[in-house]
């Protein structure tokens, strides 16, 4: 009696689970109860295997997604940081062409500016290599802990770089992953204020929104996320940001 219960209750089991996928065939309603719950049973343990199976392949793919995820990111920083030098060398060399075809009474005049424009190329390979030495830190070491004072010396040092909004973002996003809510706003915000036209404004208020959840100021999170709405409408952070309004 009860292992007719138990193959009962298995085949009410399986009666719902061959219908969500394919399964091998086998007959489990001829030849005694005894064969019936063997066959359920070996039926059952390959669905497992097969699940299993699947859910690492998917578990797979994702990590596979991810990194060629961050590979992209690299890969446009490294063009747009080489974009950004050839630019350089070509104002350079026009200033060096200029100070050519000068008149020879501005000669000492303009040895004097071309050793500042030397000067001030110099600088500028220092701050490129400050920059990229704490965005590989992030994206090539993985070693976030050790991004956060490489980011906050860049910006202690070159607090009019071209960089300083994007350093001020990964700084933020650092502190935000380290759930430090109360440094990630201070981040965000600078960006926000200071750099009204940075291509990750939007997604710098979005985020500042989730700082203010997390520290329980509710009404300050929805005036940012509808801050986002009104100024950003149709992109990512805007959609995200009515999907945050919606759960309020």
């Amino acid at each position: 009696m009860i292992k007719r219960m138990i193959a009962l209750s298995l085949l009410s089991v399986f009666g719902v689970a061959l219908f969500a996928a394919p399964a091998p065939v086998a007959d489990v309603t001829s030849g005694s109860n005894d064969q019936r719950i063997e066959a359920l049973e070996r039926l059952f343990t390959t669905r497992t295997e097969g699940q299993h199976r699947m859910q690492q392949q998917l578990d797979t793919m994702q990590q596979e997604v991810n990194e060629l995820r961050g590979s992209i990111e690299l890969h446009n920083y490294q063009l747009e940081r080489i974009l950004d030098r050839q630019r350089e060398l070509y104002a350079e060399i026009d200033k060096r062409m200029a100070n050519m075809v000068a008149a020879p009474a501005a000669e000492l005049s303009n040895a004097d500016e071309a050793n500042a424009s030397t000067n001030s190329m110099a600088l500028s390979e220092n701050e490129n290599e400050a920059y990229d030495k704490a965005v590989n830190l992030i994206l090539k070491d993985k070693l976030y802990d050790q991004a956060i004072p490489a980011f906050q010396t860049f910006l202690k040092t070159y607090p009019k770089s071209s960089y300083a909004s994007n350093a001020h973002y990964w700084l933020g996003q650092l502190l935000f992953n380290k759930q430090d809510w109360t440094g990630a706003s201070a981040q965000f915000q600078a960006l926000i204020s200071q750099y009204p036209d940075s291509n990750k404004r939007a997604d710098a208020i979005l985020k500042l929104g989730i700082t203010e959840i997390e520290r329980a100021n509710t009404a300050r999170a929805k005036q940012l996320w509808e801050q986002v709405v009104t100024e950003y409408p149709g992109t990512p952070s805007s959609k995200l940001a009515e999907k945050r309004l919606k759960s309020l």
